[in-house]
């Protein structure tokens, strides 16, 4: 397998709150930036023509990612069907969930208690989606939820803005000066970061805490992204009777290429 078991301080439990939503606020940024959004609406709103839906559960949510802008497109463009968006985490941040569900937006809600992954037959009905978030699960864990899908007959997208697609050795070789870029990069993006706090600003700019771990995590994820074949390898020895498994490039409209989806679903 492809993947590398790198750590990212995003997973530590006890990392600090005000760093990882440092953190988070500028990995929205950089979705925006990318166009995530645009290219998770158009994706699900062509599995819309496979599967029957009318919920989107998403799985590791964290404050959100990209899903309710993605959710926000498609209820645009289709105003007389809405889709339903429930963000859920294995560990939800109680204040967050709060906000979240006394906004003003009813389309989105986040489930107040922890939902598992791994096991999809306790999660509610809908499309289940994990966002720039299946990098995180170990081997294990990461073939216990595509197990989980089609045992279940449940739906999934799983969506990775990275691809795994350089040696490992040159990765190794180029890390200082990614890490640079990624620390500048943070340093510019900051000031457009939504609900910008003081503290943000302080642990970016008087102590760099914040773009140091956002640079870290940013290159180790990219070692840590499944790979096709890692994907496959996965699938394997899961059985897929009456259930189908897509592996395929993510594109923008412009046909650009930006990041993979895994989908599985079922079929008659």
């Amino acid at each position: 397998m492809k993947r590398k078991e790198l750590f990212e301080f995003e997973d530590f439990h006890w990392f600090p709150k005000v760093f990882r939503t440092g953190m988070t606020n500028l990995i929205l940024v950089l979705h925006r930036m990318m166009g995530t959004s645009e290219v998770l609406a158009r994706l699900i709103s062509e599995i819309g023509n496979k599967v029957d839906f009318q919920q989107i559960v998403d799985l590791g949510s964290g404050s959100g990612g990209p899903m309710p802008d993605a959710i926000k497109l498609i209820n645009e463009k289709n105003s007389e069907n809405k889709l339903k968006l429930l963000l859920s985490d294995l560990y939800p941040n109680p204040q967050l969930v709060e906000r979240i569900n006394s906004a003003e937006n009813k389309d989105v809600s986040y489930h107040q208690t922890s939902l598992n992954a791994t096991d999809l037959k306790e999660v509610p009905n809908g499309l289940k989606t994990m966002i720039a978030s299946f990098h995180h699960m170990s081997p294990a864990s990461a073939r216990q939820i595509l197990k989980s899908a089609s045992d279940n007959k449940q739906p999934l997208l799983i969506y990775e803005i990275t691809q795994n697609n350089i040696p490992f050795i040159a990765w190794l070789l180029l890390l200082p000066i990614s890490l640079l870029i990624l620390i500048v990069m943070s340093l510019i993006m900051t000031p457009f970061s939504k609900n910008l706090t003081v503290a943000q600003l302080i642990f970016t700019y008087l102590i760099p805490i914040i773009p140091l771990a956002y640079a870290w995590d940013g290159q180790a994820s990219l070692m840590r992204t499944y790979t096709f074949e890692d994907i496959k390898e996965l699938l394997s020895d899961i059985k897929t009777s009456n259930y189908t498994w897509e592996i395929e490039d993510a594109k923008k409209e412009n046909g650009k290429k930006l990041g993979y989806y895994v989908l599985g679903y079922p079929v008659a």
